[in-house]
């Protein structure tokens, strides 16, 4: 597995007395897709939490996904796709999604709370948010749709994720288009096999666990390790399921066993004052033996959270150039310790 990095090197003069000032940088390739990820802008990842009482208040009263309104307003699905209209698991509701990404887009609500912090998210509750999200995805499947091809799962939590509403839901949608980045990998991934007769993940597991460099740890069949190349400005926490190459071929335990690593993932970066998070599901189709599912936990936060700027700037919103505030193996150390009893 050959991890690529090109070491680089800014002097600055000091402003009071001239002396030189070395600030290092230093830019990675992803490698599997080549994707260029830069190590810069270096700084102390703690934040501070806002007041999440001052940022929640009132937004319960318009809310489309509290208990008083979830049933009264979200849409019906057509009847030859789900007869009963939407899906419903104790106080768990998925519907489709009115602004939806593909034609079979969904939104499954976490149930009735409408603020959950990210410490208070329990395993237990992600596993029935998933088992709604995979009812939806069988059904699809049943029916042997032509979008039933990739199932994936979006989770934006809280503002700066790029989520619009407090209460706490995921995107669920079946597409036979492959977004962007999963494409990418996808056909990375067919190239890797086809020229070295294994797979990618299988190898980059493989390394990753023994060199231990960016390895958090394992749980069940799922192994756990920080990016080489992230997106996210304070990394990336990446989960690969041994075996598994689509999002159906999960079992019960799967879903069970990365419950518990987001749990702890989110528990470190709560540490740093990180409240927000993307994670994406990257799958391959069931007959896909080239690739393995994969997702992706970028936590999210701002550069100026007085100010609201964002942690996207032009570099990443119009380049597709990401960047990490510390190095990949240190924020590895900061994490760890929340994986060491994990198995």
């Amino acid at each position: 597995m050959k991890f690529d990095a090109h070491m680089k090197e800014t002097v600055v003069l000091d402003p009071k007395n001239k002396t030189t000032r070395a600030i290092p940088s230093e830019i990675r390739k992803d490698p599997l897709t080549g994707r260029t990820s830069r190590i810069c802008h270096f700084m102390k990842l703690k934040w501070e939490k806002p007041d999440f009482e001052k940022m929640t208040a009132g937004t319960e009263k318009i809310c489309p996904f509290c208990p008083d309104k979830v049933l009264s307003i979200t849409p019906y699905f057509t009847e030859d796709l789900i007869p009963e209209g939407r899906l419903i698991s104790g106080d768990m509701v998925l519907f489709p999604n009115i602004a939806p990404y593909d034609s079979l887009g969904a939104v499954a609500t976490f149930g009735s709370r409408h603020y959950i912090p990210m410490t208070e998210i329990t395993p237990e509750l992600i596993v029935k948010g998933f088992r709604l999200a995979f009812e939806f995805f069988k059904r699809v499947e049943n029916l042997k749709h032509p979008e039933s091809v990739y199932h994936i799962i979006n989770w934006n939590y809280m503002p700066a994720s790029g989520s619009s509403l407090i209460h706490p839901h995921l995107q669920v949608f079946s597409t036979s288009s492959a977004p962007n980045l999963m494409r990418q990998e996808l056909e990375a991934a067919k190239k890797y096999y086809e020229a070295n007769g294994t797979n990618f993940w299988d190898d980059l597991v493989k390394s990753e666990e023994s060199e231990k460099k960016r390895f958090l740890g394992r749980t069940g069949r799922t192994a756990w390790l920080c990016s080489y190349a992230p997106i996210g400005v304070a990394g990336d926490v990446l989960a690969v399921v041994d075996g598994v190459n689509s999002t159906l071929g999960l079992t019960e335990k799967d879903l069970s066993d990365i419950a518990m690593g987001l749990t702890k993932t989110m528990a470190a970066y709560d540490r740093m004052g990180i409240y927000s998070f993307n994670m994406n599901f990257f799958t391959g189709a069931k007959d896909d033996d080239f690739t393995r599912f994969h997702l992706l936990f970028s936590p999210r936060t701002f550069f100026n959270q007085a100010l609201g700027t964002p942690d996207v700037g032009a570099l990443r919103n119009l380049f597709n150039e990401t960047l990490c505030m510390a190095f990949p193996e240190d924020i590895r150390d900061m994490l760890a310790p929340d994986f060491v009893t994990v198995s």
